[in-house]
């Protein structure tokens, strides 16, 4: 296996026996296999689109795909072995709606669009399509970049198409760009120019995505937190997927049964819609890695909606239940919805009743909400903060968490700002700092959480909107500096829609991405003015420097 597409790969570099998220060489092979026969695929859905043949099938298919190859979502050799069977099926018969709606098969075209074998030859095909098989390592990296985003582009899309939102031009993009890997026509230029457009469309699945959660459950609101326990039985809701949360919320009224958020669904609890119920207690934990020690001492009932799985303890695996695009071999799996219907939670809630509640493991109450709505209607406070120099300067942290101890560093960073600093998050970067006292400026918390990793948009919308405010021509002459904590694919898309949107000089960490070359890197350096990060003390008093001598 060869992997590089997270931020603790092996070294820094890549995972080449087994992957430190704990996937397995012949998972990552299928893996492989499957952005392979994606690509074959979108060679025939981008020929078919230009025959307006457009199919919402090999749109879903291609979606959430891509989705169950983002790191910590599926580690299930079976389904994997499936969906490329099924992909095949799909590829077949596209060919023959094209030829339907008279357009001709191609006889030159890319093994991608043509290849087949058995299930029992998957694992030897795979071998030969990986990221290794681009030996130009500047081309590589480029191919690479924009397979992540893309996929982070998927995740956005699958999370608003579950809320019956969804944009066409989104999937024609993720076509091109899937092809456009496999085209060694194409220059470094030319990809570079292509990365960009994955900003471009980054910025619209997150608005796509905005839209969709904010009329399906209202503006997120300023909230408190619980984030102690009651003494029901629970169930522990992990993952980003707000439907799946909803589905549950109504099919646990009367059980006696709690539900609980973990992780990236802390930001639930700000969305007005799920207020009015009463067994929806709090938030158990921090982020996503800490799950091996928080999903044993929650007891109850635990449900993976998307990503962020790590591979379970036997302590609490008959414990756990995952559905959508995420699966561990062996793991309790909730069916997709079929047309219509809510999914059927009925198996988790009758396992929760038996279990003990919840062992408490810390008490009190966090504050979040803070999404671009929210803070607009705050503006005038936070603009009359920053012109009396109340507010000097903004910190956007958002991004991921993760396990490697350099990621300390943004606990320190946040420690270590001055008091009339704000911080901007989104993500669960924000478990390194949200839970410390910071206190606030004029009532204005110091730590403003605007939801998951995909609100990022929230900022990238209250930037604009100060932007006008200030009547500033760039927006990098706004007081906001970018230090960015990165983890896997949807960050990847978060940070290309940073640089298509024209923010420079962002603090990229704990470490820069492996997949990209040097040469990649200085293209990233010379353009945009992206670095890595350094102490936590050295970088403060760099920010506060340089924000002192913009302001002269």
């Amino acid at each position: 296996m060869f992997c590089y597409q997270c931020q603790e790969t092996t070294g820094g570099t890549s995972c080449r026996i087994e992957g430190r998220c704990g996937k397995t060489e012949d998972v990552a092979r299928l893996q492989d296999l499957l952005i392979y026969t994606l690509k074959g695929i979108a060679i025939h859905a981008v020929q078919a689109r230009g025959l307006c043949v457009v199919r919402k099938d090999i749109d879903e298919f291609i979606m959430e795909s891509l989705f169950s190859t983002i790191t910590n979502a599926n580690f299930d050799h079976n389904s994997f072995v499936a969906r490329i069977q099924e992909g095949l099926r799909l590829r077949e018969d596209l060919k023959r709606d094209i030829i339907g709606a008279g357009g001709i098969i191609a006889a030159d075209l890319k093994d991608a669009a043509t290849w087949t074998a058995p299930a029992d030859q998957f694992e030897a095909k795979a071998a030969l399509v990986g990221v290794l098989a681009t030996e130009d390592e500047d081309v590589r990296s480029l191919r690479e970049l924009l397979t992540y985003g893309v996929k982070g582009i998927a995740a956005y899309a699958e999370h608003a198409y579950v809320l019956e939102h969804k944009d066409e031009g989104i999937f024609a993009f993720i076509e091109k760009a899937l092809v456009a890997t496999l085209d060694d026509a194409l220059t470094a230029d030319d990809l570079v120019a292509l990365v960009l457009e994955a900003g471009r469309f980054g910025v619209d699945v997150m608005a796509l995505l905005d839209r969709a959660n904010t009329t399906s459950y209202g503006n997120p609101e300023l909230t408190t937190v619980n984030i102690g326990v009651r003494g029901n039985p629970g169930i522990l809701v992990s993952g980003h997927d707000l439907k799946d949360l909803e589905e549950l919320l109504v099919q646990t009224q009367g059980t006696g049964v709690d539900v609980y958020t973990h992780g990236e669904m802390l930001p639930a609890h700000y969305y007005p819609a799920f207020k009015k119920y009463n067994n929806f207690v709090g938030n158990y934990g921090n982020a996503w890695h800490r799950q091996h020690k928080e999903f044993d001492s929650f007891n109850g009932v635990v449900l993976l909606t998307t990503n962020c799985l790590v591979p379970p303890k036997e302590s609490y695996r008959d414990r756990l239940y995952t559905t959508s695009v995420v699966g561990f071999d062996g793991v309790k799996h909730v069916a997709d919805r079929a047309e219509g219907q809510a999914k059927d939670f009925s198996a988790l809630i009758e396992q929760a009743k038996a279990c003990p509640p919840p062992t408490e493991i810390e008490t009190g109450e966090i504050i979040g909400g803070f999404a671009h709505h929210q803070l607009i209607a705050l503006a005038d406070k936070v603009v009359d903060a920053v012109k009396s120099g109340a507010i000097r300067r903004f910190f956007v942290m958002a991004g991921c968490d993760g396990r490697a101890k350099k990621r300390n560093y943004y606990s320190d960073f946040a420690r270590a700002l001055p008091q009339d600093t704000v911080i901007l998050t989104a993500g669960c970067a924000k478990y390194r700092y949200n839970k410390m006292d910071l206190g606030d400026i004029g009532g204005i918390p110091r730590v403003l959480d605007a939801g998951q990793c995909n609100d990022s948009y929230s900022l990238v919308v209250i930037a604009l909107k100060l932007q006008e405010v200030f009547g500033l021509a760039d927006i990098n002459e706004l007081p906001i500096s970018y230090n960015i904590a990165w983890y896997e694919q949807k960050a990847v898309i978060v940070l290309l829609a940073l640089l298509y949107l024209g923010v420079k000089d962002i603090h990229l960490g704990p470490t820069l991405p492996g997949f990209l070359s040097p040469n990649v890197v200085k293209v990233l350096v010379d353009n945009f003015g992206i670095v890595g990060i350094g102490h936590a003390d050295d970088d403060v008093k760099m920010f506060m420097a340089s924000s002192a001598s913009s302001q002269k």
